[in-house]
């Protein structure tokens, strides 16, 4: 084989996962650029909530009590290993149980659970409790009316099996678990995406298609500097 030959090969080899990465980077722009419930306006009062991101994961801050709904029975402290702090909101999110349970830090993250987790795994459910968390670029508050916010616990009650039919898994951190949930992940169904279409449910404007954090976080403004 030809010096030639062997060039074009390795072209080859190299070219078609960065063209790829490339078509899905560009599919997830347009498909994040494209709304839904584009005629939805934030309410002056309201309940408030938070959209939490990491930079690759986001998640939905909730408060812990409201007059539309108490988390405590859903996710009880007591499934916590720190359970007597004073917690005032419980943030949901759900993902590849994986990458979830075997990738503390995305540094643990290797190929192989990527690639699985990519072509279809099964789902999990991360509830994290925060005190009194605060707002910021990459915790950005969002205020529902009260019917928006019955139809945002709705979809998230639908994701969550009762306390007697799942598995409790430990978290990251003292405050945080997983729990079974329904659903399969994959490119096309991402945690973002998760996060975007319960948003969604609730009325609020957000992207078709979301599969990173910022086709999420793009339709939230951040809160103004102190």
């Amino acid at each position: 084989m030809t010096k030639h030959r062997l060039l074009r090969i390795a072209a080859w080899i190299i070219g078609i996962p960065a063209l790829a990465v490339i078509l899905f980077l560009l599919s997830a722009w347009i498909g994040s650029s494209i709304p839904r419930n584009s005629d939805w306006t934030q309410p002056e009062r309201g309940i408030e909530i938070m959209v939490g991101d990491n930079g690759i994961h986001t998640e939905i801050v909730m408060p812990l009590v409201s007059n539309v709904k108490d988390w405590r029975t859903d996710f009880p402290a007591s499934d916590l290993p720190a359970p007597n702090r004073p917690y005032t909101h419980v943030a949901v999110s759900w993902g590849e149980r994986e990458v979830f349970l075997n990738t503390p830090t995305w540094g643990d993250l290797d190929l192989s659970t990527a690639l699985n987790a990519a072509t279809g795994g099964d789902g999990l459910i991360h509830a994290s409790h925060y005190v009194r968390p605060a707002p910021g670029p990459s915790n950005r508050p969002l205020r529902l009316t009260e019917a928006q916010y019955a139809k945002l616990v709705a979809a998230i009650e639908a994701q969550v099996p009762s306390p007697e039919d799942r598995e409790v898994y430990p978290g990251y951190a003292d405050w945080d678990v997983f729990y079974d949930a329904p659903g399969t992940y994959h490119l096309a169904n991402t945690c973002n995406q998760w996060t975007a279409d319960t948003l969604a449910e609730a009325g609020v404007k957000m992207g078709s298609w979301t599969p990173m954090p910022g086709g999420v976080m793009k339709w939230i403004e951040e809160p103004a500097a102190n």
